[in-house]
């Protein structure tokens, strides 16, 4: 589902040129679960937002669904970016102003879809990750779990490709960090592909797949 050849990205800082990714070459199948390990400028960020369309590479080939995204414009990522990737992020990135539900519903909201459609969608992704009774609060009258549970909703409404999640549990205690690791192992049970970054080793137990990266290559994967 996601490959990459040859993918190289630096950054100029000040007089220097750090190279974020050194070549990296990776393939990851269809409803794999992989974690993505490395100590802070290992290029695991970079990599993660490159997987996303977040950012662009200087040089190598993305293919995500068979569809060479690597050079392609930034309309043209975004729509990608809408259609096919659902993220998840360690501060969660919810609107405050609006309710868990309407949330949830901002992708579609986005994509223009029907609103019968979407509100369906919804309905069955609040029972899923068990918000029922939440669903109606604002993000601040909920706990980090709640919050975190409803960008995970929000990650699945377009019915991505592939998850990608960023440090999913690193604002949440470590009683909050299992439910969700267990409602996100749940979701590859069910079929989906997850990449995941964390610094944890407890939480990459729950992949089936660990990448380690160092200096912008990956040292191990197994």
């Amino acid at each position: 589902m996601l490959e990459l050849a040859g993918i190289r990205k630096q950054f100029q800082n000040g007089d220097d040129i750090v190279v974020a990714l050194n070549d990296v070459s990776l393939s990851i199948a269809q409803n794999e679960f992989v974690a993505i390990m490395g100590s802070s400028g290992s290029g695991k960020s970079t990599l993660m937002n490159v997987l996303g369309c977040l950012d662009t590479p200087d040089a190598g080939s993305y293919f995500l669904d068979k569809q060479n995204i690597a050079q392609l414009d930034d309309d043209t990522l975004s729509h990608i970016r809408n259609q096919k990737i659902g993220f998840i992020f360690q501060t969660f990135h919810l609107l405050p102003k609006l309710s868990a539900y309407e949330n949830i519903l901002l992708p579609l909201r986005y994509a223009h879809a029907n609103e019968d459609e979407a509100r369906q969608r919804a309905d069955v992704l609040v029972e899923r990750v068990g918000l029922e009774h939440r669903k109606h609060h604002k993000p601040f009258e909920m706990s980090g779990g709640q919050r975190q549970r409803v960008a995970i909703a929000r990650a699945l409404i377009n019915q991505p490709s592939v998850i990608l999640a960023d440090e999913p549990t690193g604002n949440l205690d470590s009683k909050t960090s299992v439910e969700i690791m267990q409602l996100l192992t749940e979701l590859h049970h069910a079929g989906q592909t997850i990449v995941m970054v964390t610094h944890e080793d407890d939480i990459a137990e729950y992949a089936q797949r660990t990448i380690m990266m160092k200096d912008g290559d990956i040292l191990n994967d197994q």
